[in-house]
């Protein structure tokens, strides 16, 4: 037993890790939860009162411990500042074009901040709230006490986990660099806090108060294993529950994860933000706007990709450890395999 497992009733020291972009599913995080581990739901990409109702029904799905994730930095650049849409979707026309899809209209303002989401999500109060790229205003995390949700924080610096410990969160994420997905730097820009999981999690866990869960680059037990080590209370696992059957990822996603078997490669092509995913042309390129309207221009060519088995033109978020992913699991299943005890 741990703090973490004490704090939230686990049986098992593992954490689903939260999925973006709809990748996240409520079977996944019900499944995992039921079963003693934390699942999770990434909520970002949903407007307020879709994470009410998402909320809702994980409440519903399950009675045990759940956990759910926002991102408190949401645009790179103030949106009375970017004026380099028309610009940029010029730059992807050819690919528009070549995928038979029109270029997006520009996002509107403001949609998906911070704010309205995270009011929303106290208000419907999960049991857990885990946050990426900052620390919450203190008021947020005064009314989460209150409300008696556990707020979990995510670094990828020891500065960044002294910051969060600071501001009193109740369990700090320590995200190694071979971790998929997004690279969640807040006090120094991502490429500059490329720290692998091996260095970063005893380091964090010597600098902190708070209960410490390891991430980046774990997909089985002697992962786990070797984390819980280091000093780390709990895991996270991503890329292994992503590839399992409860997951809300395009089967050709899952695919690719559990039987691509290439290199993974940090690009900003995808979003306008750091993140790993598996090598694909579309990965080499450069990003032609900030997060988040990389990621807008880029939805209708990666939907459209998907749709005609542009395997070329998909970005995979993939971690380093894939080629220990197993194909078509029971989320269930994983979690036991993963389990130390």
């Amino acid at each position: 037993m741990s703090r973490i497992t004490d704090l939230l009733r686990l049986e098992h020291p593992i954490v689903q890790g939260p999925f973006g972009g709809g990748l996240s599913s409520v079977a996944l995080a019900a499944a995992v939860s039921n079963a003693g581990g934390l699942g999770s739901f990434g909520a970002q990409h949903l407007a307020p009162k879709e994470l009410t109702a998402t909320i809702r029904a994980l409440h519903a799905a399950t009675d045990r411990a759940f956990n759910v994730n926002l991102w408190v930095s949401t645009h790179d650049v103030p949106e009375d500042d970017y004026d380099g849409w028309d610009q940029a979707a010029a730059k992807l026309r050819p690919l528009y074009d070549e995928l038979g899809v029109p270029a997006p209209a520009r996002p509107r303002p403001a949609a998906h901040a911070f704010t309205p989401l995270v009011e929303a999500l106290i208000a419907a109060r999960p049991p857990v709230f885990s946050f990426v790229y900052g620390v919450p205003p203190a008021p947020v995390l005064e009314a989460c006490r209150a409300a008696g949700i556990v707020t979990v924080g995510t670094a990828i610096t020891v500065e960044e986990a002294v910051a969060l410990d600071q501001a009193g969160v109740d369990a700090i994420v320590a995200s190694g660099f071979e971790a998929g997905g997004h690279r969640v730097a807040f006090l120094r820009a991502a490429e500059d806090s490329l720290i692998g999981t091996l260095a970063l999690v005893p380091a964090v866990v010597d600098a902190v108060g708070a209960p410490v869960i390891a991430a980046g680059g774990i997909a089985d037990r002697r992962q786990v294993q070797a984390a819980l080590a280091l000093g780390a209370e709990a895991v996270q696992v991503g890329s292994a529950f992503l590839a399992t059957r409860q997951s809300a990822a395009h089967p050709l996603h899952r695919e690719q994860l559990a039987h691509g078997r290439r290199t993974t490669r940090l690009t900003k092509a995808l979003s306008g933000r750091l993140a790993r995913g598996l090598e694909t042309a579309i990965t080499t390129r450069e990003a032609v706007a900030p997060f988040p309207y990389q990621s807008a221009l880029m939805r209708p060519i990666i939907a459209a990709a998907y749709e005609q088995g542009r395997t070329d033109l998909i970005g995979f978020w993939a971690g380093q450890s894939t080629p220990l992913v197993r194909p078509d699991r029971d989320a269930v299943e994983l979690l036991h395999d993963l389990s130390p005890a």
